[in-house]
């Protein structure tokens, strides 16, 4: 189970650093303004739209990876395989030293010399 979780993970984080990639590569919609008068897209690898449709496809092919390797992490998460028992069930419990009674303290006497004290009024 743990090594499923690793390759999940890391399936995970490849397709969310991908996404993070693909996204600051793509032109925002006012770029289209530009091309129109000569910025040089129709000069790219994918031609003119080609680079836009490539990487809006590549986008959602990964968004949907990722989205899929969240679930499938949430997944793991909520269903791991519980030990048998409690958690107390491993604690050692050692012998409980036998109770004595705690030894009576002296009675309290006062000293023979003393006088009883009196309460002023």
């Amino acid at each position: 189970m743990d090594a499923l979780l690793v390759l999940v993970v890391t399936l995970h984080v490849i397709a969310a650093l991908g996404i993070i990639g693909l996204v600051l590569l793509q032109h925002g919609k006012g770029a289209d303004m530009g091309a129109a008068f000569g910025s040089g897209a129709s000069g790219s690898l994918f031609g003119a739209s080609g680079s836009a449709n490539f990487l809006s496809r590549a986008t959602a092919v990964l968004a949907v990876v990722f989205f899929m390797t969240s679930l499938g992490l949430t997944y793991l998460a909520t269903h791991k395989p519980k030990p048998a028992g409690s958690v107390m069930d491993t604690v050692k419990s050692e012998p409980a030293p036998p109770a004595t009674a705690p030894a009576a303290p002296p009675p309290a006497t006062p000293p023979a010399d003393s006088k009883p004290s009196e309460i002023p009024k």
